[in-house]
């Protein structure tokens, strides 16, 4: 074989194009694994066409806003639910899966009557902070324990503290599983005042809105009949995550808000 001398700059050359091409599979790879966020009119808008249908509501005509609960199901989840019946709506549960082995009737119950079961993890960690094995088993834990009590898996996930990441929302997306993030929170989990919450939810909510509410805290309860009335009131058909994003379906890994 016959070598053919190069000289210096042929080599700085090759050098810089592995680089490039290196590069470029970074940023490919990075890309693929980013933070995407949708709304749920763009959630709507990307199934036009070919979408599974729009089901009970259409919330492209109608103005619709989801009431979304995170925390435990021993906490007082009934009380809610007994509410949201009386108005006629339905809702989101984000559930922390340690406990509802221990109260398999009440998610059983939410499931019956309409509403949509969520991840909330089991122990409820910062994601962020975690290694990316506790972020799967933290996940795919409590799915399994709401599928074994339910017969359906949750395919929506709330991070708790809505910490998130791009390793979060890889981990999310091989799980089968999207993010639910919020429009209105009305940091119930810093006040008892059920007045201040209802004026939180009621000001900020605005239509495909996604609020936030935590049953636990002792007066989120007390607030609800103020929220459910005064959203009513402005013209709202309440509405799940699921059936906000409709016809559209949630993809996983990607965070909806």
């Amino acid at each position: 074989m016959k070598w053919v001398k190069r000289g210096p700059r042929f080599y700085l050359v090759l050098v810089a194009a592995v680089l490039a091409v290196a590069g470029l599979v970074t940023v490919v790879v990075v890309r693929s694994f980013a933070m995407v966020t949708v709304s749920p009119g763009e959630a709507r808008e990307r199934a036009v066409g070919g979408g599974a249908g729009v089901g009970r509501v259409d919330c492209a005509r109608v103005k619709c806003i989801a009431l979304t609960f995170d925390g435990s199901p021993g906490e007082p989840t009934g009380a809610v639910m007994d509410l949201l019946a009386r108005y006629g709506a339905v809702g989101t549960f984000f559930l922390e899966g340690r406990d509802v082995a221990g109260n398999a009737e009440v998610v059983r119950r939410i499931a019956r009557e309409g509403h949509e079961i969520g991840d909330h993890t089991w122990n409820h960690p910062r994601l962020t902070e975690v290694g990316d094995a506790e972020v799967r088993a933290e996940l795919d834990r409590t799915a399994d324990v709401i599928e074994g009590v339910t017969g359906r898996r949750p395919t929506l996930m709330r991070p708790p503290e809505g910490r998130t990441d791009d390793r979060v929302s890889r981990i999310s997306r091989e799980l089968g599983m999207a993010q639910v993030l919020w429009t209105v929170t009305a940091r119930d989990y810093a006040t008892d005042d059920s007045a201040l919450i209802a004026r939180r939810v009621l000001d900020g909510a605005a239509r495909d809105g996604i609020v936030l509410l935590h049953p636990l805290h002792k007066g989120t309860v007390p607030a609800l009949p103020a929220v459910l009335e005064g959203l009513a009131g402005q013209g709202y058909t309440f509405v799940t995550v699921g059936e906000l994003l409709a016809p559209g379906v949630a993809e996983p890994g990607v965070i909806y808000r």
